[in-house]
C-alpha cells in the first residue's frame, strides 16, 4: 500500500481520510438513507459486500478513496475517489464523488474536493484530473466550475448508473491551472 492511501488532511469544516472497515455501518447507512437523492447520479456501496469490495479496491495502486468527514464529530458526510490513476507520460486520474442527502448544498463537498485535488496534484503529482457529470446535474457542474474545472466535451451513454447508460459531460483540471485550491487567473500572468 502506498503512503497516499494513508493520507489524512484537514480543512476548516471537513477532513478527508481513507475508509476503514469500522466505517461500514455508518457509510452504508448514509448511502441507504440518501438512495433517492443519489440514484440518478452515483452508485456508492450500499451493503457490507460492496463496501468490502470498495476497501479492497482502495488497496490497489490505481485507486484512492477518501471519506469526507465533519471535523466537529468525525461523522461521514460523503466520499470522493481518484480512479484509473495513471503515471509516467499520462499522470492522470478520474475524480468521483458523492455527498449524503442531509449534507448537500452546504459547501462540504467543495471543501472536501479541494483537499482531494491538493492530494492529486501535490502528493500524487498528477498532471490532469477529469470528472464526468451528467448534463442534468447542474449542482455538480457548478461545483466543478467553482473548483476551476473546464468543460472539454460530451460522451453519449458513457456510464451505467442505476441500471441505465447515461450521457456525461467531461470536465478537466490541469495541474498548471490549479494552485493550492485556487484556479489561476488568466490575468495573473502565471
Amino acid at each position: 500500500m502506498h503512503s497516499i492511501h494513508l493520507l489524512e488532511l484537514n480543512g476548516k469544516r471537513v477532513r478527508i481520510r481513507p475508509p476503514r472497515l469500522e466505517d461500514r455501518r455508518e457509510f452504508t447507512s448514509l448511502v441507504r438513507s440518501s438512495r433517492h437523492f443519489l440514484k440518478r447520479w452515483a452508485s456508492p456501496p450500499v451493503d457490507a459486500h460492496r463496501f468490502a469490495e470498495y476497501l479492497a479496491r482502495n488497496r490497489r495502486d490505481d485507486f484512492v478513496a477518501f471519506l469526507i468527514c465533519a471535523r466537529r464529530d468525525e461523522g461521514i458526510l460523503g466520499a470522493a475517489d481518484l480512479s484509473q490513476i495513471f503515471h509516467r507520460n499520462f499522470q492522470s486520474a478520474y475524480l468521483g464523488y458523492w455527498i449524503g442527502a442531509p449534507f448537500a448544498r452546504e459547501g462540504y463537498m467543495r471543501e472536501g474536493l479541494e483537499l482531494v485535488l491538493y492530494t492529486a496534484f501535490r502528493t500524487h503529482h498528477l498532471h490532469r484530473v477529469e470528472a464526468n457529470v451528467q448534463p442534468e446535474n447542474t449542482s455538480s457542474q457548478a461545483l466543478l466550475v467553482r473548483l476551476g474545472f473546464r468543460l472539454e466535451g460530451y460522451s453519449p451513454r458513457y456510464l451505467k448508473i442505476g441500471g441505465r447508460w447515461r450521457d456525461h459531460e467531461r470536465w478537466a483540471l490541469l495541474r498548471e491551472e490549479w494552485v493550492d485550491g485556487q484556479r489561476r487567473s488568466k490575468d495573473a500572468g502565471h
